[in-house]
């Protein structure tokens, strides 16, 4: 089949040895090449090196990096759990988090421990096969921080190297911890603390230098990649993925022929360009591969007027992990208008294609493209549609650039696009399984109207996208039903043919990460709490468990003592879920961040959910005219909703200003403009709204409040 004969294993027998491995017990080695870790010997963890990441298939116990390995394949070769017994397992323990808000990260596990991170950049270090909290850091984030959260306060995973673990703050620091103790070894600001940037994203440990990059493209930030000696936070180097302001000189030839590419006067606006989560490397090249972000603001007609590629944004980067030096880019949306990042995550692996031994780097960004590139030069070697997609018609195999349809970039009118800024794929983590061959897609989709705005006003340290919101809110529903739309789903993805090869239907809107493993297995959970078992040939659903709370985090297994668990990071928010509300299982029910773990036989139980109780709002309705309310709406659509919700409805983690109190909104402005609330997170509007425009917001508010309690009239 197909499916089996891309794939081009380094030896021949690799995948029998790995699936034997697996299912051995191993004893309580401590040694490079131990199948299964301990956890009888206290806290004490084993120096995570490089050899041991770029070994991890002689020890699948251990989860010692954000992908398991180098490659990000996100595929373990542990197969004690596999298809004909997965029916089998049940709940070992959980360890709940005292937030439902934006739980996204990817567990590590290391010689019996687990290290998890959670909303604000919290770390929790647990026992792997009790869950007992061994160490808690919190790295006290200031909640007013929150107000440059474009898509909630996530943090996606820590890294470990040596006796370490390192973890990015949303406000911008990095912080190296003792891995035993949670103690403070060092901490250094990674970010100009005038911009403001964040991050989500996490670190990567690559010859003994801790990679990371950052976030805030929609506030008007300048993206770049950080290196810092992993002993002592020294600055190594820092590599910028877009130009910044030719008066001020180059920081590298790079810089130098990608500000070619640009426009009118960019750097004003920032550029964007900010490299929030992908990353991957190759020890055999010794290539570091950074995913780059959409442009700041959005539209390229206000961002660089008159066109051009605008370099590196959403593009593919090569660069040299020693120095951080430009080796190459492939750029997925030349000109992006968007915010079609290539963030999404990247897979390495070695395939047979055309009777040739290729090594690719495989991406499905947001653009709707799957692209198989060349690893050692950024060639394109296939790029397909994995969604629909209507604003190009297919990928130039000579150019390797996008065929674009007229009308797509909004220029002359408003144009709903598919995908939308969500994208057809988003940070959800994919997997590879090297034995059957696919790529497995956390597919999403819904269509986005964008319209250029009559005029644009850059304001610091505030959400830019230079979209015409008035516009964006008018356009009919049917317009909308016209175009394509996708519920969740998984895409079984053939690489080689370019082709779905099956699907699996995994939720309603938003999407949830993947894990692939030798026992023939895909392991995915979804938004409204099903956490599933499915065969990584086919798709069968096998198993299932419900989790209590929504899932979008990405699994992982790991064993200790030759026993194999499953693990994976329960929890709602995040960017669609401040926007769309809670989906859970109930929304009727407290959505409860927490870490579950499974295996054979685990006979846990959940205890009952908190019920969410939502007292009448005590206001009257408003007196406000037609055209105030309308007015409201958008701006509430404009400023609010990527907070507290499409239509203001909210989720747990952010107040659901449906249910506002009299006395709430009786300090209305001194909330919306005067910043009472900034410690809370909620940012000053001064600068953005005039009174007037705020109770046009409170107005809305309220008639969306009322409608609940079954007076007035929703929008």
């Amino acid at each position: 089949m197909s499916i089996i004969t891309g794939f081009r294993c380094s030896t021949a027998s690799t995948i029998v040895v790995l699936i034997v491995l697996a299912g051995c017990t191993r004893g309580n080695e401590q040694t490079a090449g131990t199948g299964s870790a301990t956890a009888d010997e206290g806290t004490t963890v084993r120096h995570v090196t490089a050899e041991r990441i770029e070994n991890a298939d002689a020890e699948p116990g251990n989860w010692l990096s954000h992908g398991r390995t180098y490659d990000e394949q996100r595929f373990s070769p542990l197969a004690t759990i596999n298809e004909d017994n997965v029916t089998g397992l049940g709940l070992a323990w959980y360890f709940d988090i005292d937030t439902n808000r934006a739980m996204e990260a990817t567990p590590l596990v290391a010689d019996g421990i687990m290290y998890v991170t959670a909303a604000w950049s919290v770390v929790y270090a647990l026992d792997a096969v009790t869950g007992e909290l061994k160490w808690q850091y919190d790295p006290q984030t200031p909640r007013s921080w929150g107000a440059y959260a474009c898509c909630d306060v996530p943090n996606r995973g820590a890294a470990l190297w040596n006796d370490k673990l390192y973890v990015a703050t949303f406000d911008g620091y990095l912080v190296a911890l003792d891995a035993d103790t949670g103690e403070v070894a060092w901490k250094t600001d990674t970010i100009d603390r005038t911009p403001p940037y964040t991050i989500t994203g996490a670190p990567r440990v690559i010859k003994g230098k801790v990679i990371i990059g950052n976030g805030g493209a929609e506030y008007g930030v300048r993206g770049y990649v950080t290196a810092y000696n992993a002993e002592t936070g020294e600055q190594l180097w820092r590599t910028y993925t877009v130009p910044g302001n030719p008066a001020d000189g180059f920081e590298s030839d790079a810089m130098r022929l990608a500000a070619k590419t640009w426009n009118g006067e960019w750097w004003k606006f920032g550029g964007g360009g900010t490299a929030w989560d992908a990353f991957a490397y190759d020890p055999d090249l010794d290539l570091l591969y950074v995913g780059v972000g959409n442009g700041s603001p959005w539209n390229r007609e206000v961002r660089s007027p008159g066109g051009g590629d605008n370099l590196f944004l959403a593009s593919v980067l090569a660069l040299d992990p020693d120095n951080g030096e430009y080796v190459w880019h492939y750029q997925t949306s030349p000109g992006e208008t968007w915010d079609y990042t290539a963030t999404q995550h990247m897979i390495l692996a070695d395939l047979t294609i055309d009777g040739e031994d290729r090594k690719v780097l495989m991406q499905a960004p947001k653009n709707g493209f799957f692209y198989v590139l060349d690893r050692k030069t950024g060639d394109l070697i296939s790029g397909s549609p994995y969604i629909a997609v209507n604003w190009a018609t297919h990928i130039d195999p000579e150019s390797g650039r996008p065929v674009e349809v007229p009308g797509a970039r909004y220029e002359a009118a408003q144009k709903i696009i598919f995908p939308g800024a969500w994208g057809g794929h988003n940070w959800h983590p994919m997997s590879f399984s090297p034995i059957t061959g696919l790529v497995y897609i956390p597919v999403i989709g819904s269509a986005e109207s964008y319209a250029n705005p009559a005029d644009f006003t850059f304001i610091h340290n505030q959400l830019n996208t230079a979209i015409d919101w008035q516009t964006v809110a008018n356009v009919p529903a049917e317009e909308y039903a016209a175009a394509p739309s996708v519920i969740a789903r998984v895409s079984a993805w053939d690489p080689v043919l370019q082709k779905e090869v099956f699907r699996i239907d995994s939720g309603n809107g938003w999407n949830a990460g993947l894990l692939s493993t030798a026992g023939n297995l895909l392991f995915q959970g979804d938004a409204e709490g099903e956490f599933a078992a499915y065969r990584s040939d086919d798709g069968t659903k096998l198993w299932s468990s419900h989790a209590g709370t929504g899932i979008q985090a990405a699994p992982i297994t790991f064993a200790v003592d030759g026993e194999q668990y499953v693990a994976v990071l329960g929890g709602w928010g995040g960017s669609l879920g401040v926007f769309t509300g809670d989906p859970g299982p109930d929304p009727g029910l407290e959505a409860i961040g927490r870490v579950l773990t499974y295996k054979l036989g685990g006979a846990r139980t959940l205890p009952p959910a908190k019920v969410v109780e939502y007292r009448i709002p005590d206001i009257a309705d408003t007196t406000a005219s037609a055209e105030t309310l309308e007015h409201g709406r958008v701006l509430f659509l404009d400023r609010c909703s990527w907070c507290h919700g499409s239509d203001a409805v909210g989720i747990g983690s952010f107040p659901d200003l449906r249910y506002s109190s009299a006395a709430t909104h009786n300090i209305w402005n001194a909330i919306v403009l005067d910043g009472a609330y900034l410690g809370k997170g909620m940012p000053s509007f001064a600068g953005v709204l005039s009174e007037d425009d705020a109770q046009a917001i409170r107005a809305y508010v309220i008639r969306q409040g009322r409608s609940v309690s079954g007076s007035g009239n929703a929008e």
